[in-house]
């Protein structure tokens, strides 16, 4: 039994980082059952993707053709470093940070659309992992290959790329030029396009936030209004508690004090009357 090294690898890095530990060394097992001890001890050794490295590979996996693009996109801002084309690499510049955002937030939906929920912190890793690929081309065939366990460090920065050796022209097609322009382009627009529209979600659910805090300010003021007036009348109702037991008391009191009078009173009569006293035997 042969084993793909390579092919597991690949299938591996696609799955959600909860799945990968367990997947793995089951295929490493195999590999070793199979006899082929190399290469389990190979498919062994790969790491379990960190959230920002899942979620960059989600990106290449999922968005080819934004991912190849991209891929044109650093290699263009490459060449403007190398020829210091000041006017084409402001333009690129520009595309770069419109893109690199639009992406890392793509790659946040596409994992999240996994279950996999992505911190703001990964999704920082995912742009500074943008941003090697645009900068440094082993970055961006680490990144392409859509295998990545952690996060990418970009250079200090674009500027702090190392001075490649001179390059020997080579003849291109204009029309292919344009036609990578035009990818390029394309790619940028629909990042500018995503960014206006994940802007104009945002403004609406603040707005929504907005309102509903109003209402729920509305809501507070009125119950706080209610309980004010439920322990005014519990204070009121209490006190008149308080009052009709003092006087139920009272009355007690002159009850037992009219019992007391009425009974002498009684035996005086009685006794005037020449008749026993009451509750005598005749």
């Amino acid at each position: 039994m042969d084993v793909d090294v390579e092919a597991v690898a690949d299938e591996l890095y696609g799955l959600a980082p909860g799945r990968f530990t367990e997947a793995r060394d089951a295929q490493a097992a195999r590999a070793r059952k199979a006899g082929r001890a190399q290469a389990a001890r190979a498919i062994a050794g790969l790491r379990r993707p960190t959230r920002a490295a899942y979620a960059s590979n989600l990106l290449v996996r999922r968005r080819p053709e934004e991912a190849a693009a991209f891929l044109e996109l650093g290699e263009a801002l490459r060449q403007a470093h190398r020829s210091l084309d000041g006017t084409q690499l402001k333009t690129l510049s520009h595309q770069r940070h419109v893109v690199v955002a639009a992406l890392a937030r793509t790659a946040r939906q596409l994992a999240e659309a996994e279950g996999q929920a992505v911190s703001e912190s990964a999704v920082h890793e995912v742009e500074q992992t943008l941003h090697a690929a645009l900068a440094d081309p082993d970055a961006a065939e680490l990144w392409s290959s859509g295998r990545l366990s952690t996060a990418l460090d970009p250079p200090v920065g674009f500027s702090a790329l190392p001075a490649a050796a001179p390059v020997r022209p080579q003849a291109t097609a204009p029309d292919a030029d344009r036609a990578a322009e035009q990818r390029r382009a394309r790619l940028a627009e629909r990042a500018r396009a995503e960014a206006e529209a994940d802007a104009e979600a945002r403004e609406t659910e603040q707005r929504a936030a907005e309102q509903e805090q109003r209402d729920r300010d509305r809501a507070v003021a009125e119950a706080d209004t209610r309980v004010a007036d439920l322990e005014r009348r519990l204070r009121e109702a209490r006190a008149g508690r308080t009052e009709a037991r003092r006087a139920l008391a009272g009355a007690a009191d002159r009850a037992r004090d009219a019992a007391r009078a009425a009974s002498e009173a009684r035996r005086k009569a009685d006794a005037a009357a020449g008749r026993p006293p009451s509750g005598d035997a005749g």
